[in-house]
């Protein structure tokens, strides 16, 4: 009897499969190593081929949809419910079987070998950025130890440390400035890696329509576009802008029963990258939305008025994920409020 539904799942090394037909029951259960993986696939009949969305998944979604099969990728918190048992990889391929059956289920959209390219400059830069900040408060900190207090910035921080390393410093010793032009030669080659970065970035943008579509509304820049076109490319995974804006965890969570409904803070589910490239954006709009007078603007005043600022900006960037999935899905023009 041939499986209607495989359920995959990935390891470095060796691969469980778990098959089920029409009626639920399990008619295939396998364990592969990984140089058999794609003689596997090519050898059985086109099916649904089920995976959770982690490290490898999008590679190995690609591969196998070339012998004609439906893969779906599952995030593994769905995945989590319809496990039984004790943790095994039997078990959890059980569950991938399992939830991809569900007729309600929500699948993660696949990635193509672009927008990986495109994340993978993101992340990178992500963690330089993460590494000069870290270098630049172990500089101001052990300054402080000498009893030198430098302001917060990093353009101060540079200016400094700079001085205090070009001259003899009556507070520091020839051994200590030593070591802090070590530690600003470091910085200025994370500078440089990261404007390297966001010299690729730029190019990226530029090469890409739907970017620059994206990036004419307010608060959307070519960071935060090409960040969204790779995460989410076309936006037709999503059915609506609130589901985007969900996914990205900028809605509010509920604690709701029967007719009493209880909105909490937002979710933070999601991409945590993107969410605090769309906050950071939007922050940018709220305070400069002073003495605006368009539509967009007096609405911004109006949560601000009433939320505050902090909210007001998640506001802002909620609006914003759905204005960018109405123009990635429909393939239209920004237009600006009146």
């Amino acid at each position: 009897m041939s499986a209607k539904v495989i359920g995959l799942d990935i390891a470095k090394h060796v691969f469980q499969v778990h098959g089920a037909d029409t009626r639920g029951k399990a008619v295939l259960k396998r364990r592969l190593r990984r140089e058999q993986l794609t003689d596997f696939f090519g050898s059985i009949p086109r099916c649904i081929v089920a995976m959770e969305a982690t490290r490898g998944a999008h590679y190995w979604a690609r591969v196998i949809a070339t012998f004609g099969h439906n893969v779906k990728l599952i995030s593994p918190q769905f995945v989590k419910p319809y496990a039984r048992g004790q943790k095994n990889d039997m078990q959890d391929v059980a569950a991938i079987c399992e939830a991809a059956s569900r007729p309600e289920m929500r699948f993660v959209p696949q990635k193509s070998i672009a927008q990986q390219d495109m994340q993978m400059l993101h992340r990178i830069r992500s963690r330089l950025i993460a590494n000069r900040t870290q270098v630049g408060n172990q500089i101001r900190g052990l300054l402080a130890e000498y009893g030198i207090i430098v302001p917060l910035h990093l353009s101060h921080l540079r200016k400094h440390v700079h001085a205090l390393t070009a001259d003899p410093h009556p507070q520091l010793t020839a051994f200590a400035q030593r070591l802090f032009v070590g530690l600003y030669d470091e910085l200025c080659q994370l500078d440089e890696r990261i404007r390297s970065m966001e010299e690729r970035i730029q190019e990226a943008f530029r090469a890409d329509e739907a970017c620059q579509r994206i990036a004419r509304i307010e608060g959307i820049g070519p960071v935060i576009a090409t960040a969204i076109v790779a995460a989410i490319a076309d936006g037709k995974a999503f059915r609506n802008g609130r589901q985007l804006s969900a996914w990205l965890g900028l809605v509010p969570r509920q604690h709701s029963s029967g007719d009493k409904q209880r909105l909490l803070g937002i979710s933070k589910r999601g991409d945590p990258y993107l969410r605090m490239l769309l906050i950071h954006g939007a922050r940018a709009v709220v305070y400069r939305s002073n003495n605006k007078m368009d539509a967009r603007n007096r609405w911004i005043a109006d949560k601000q008025k009433k939320l505050g600022t902090t909210k007001a900006c998640v506001a802002v960037a909620n609006k914003n994920a759905r204005i960018i999935w109405a123009l990635l899905a429909n393939e239209e023009e920004y237009r600006q409020a009146a």
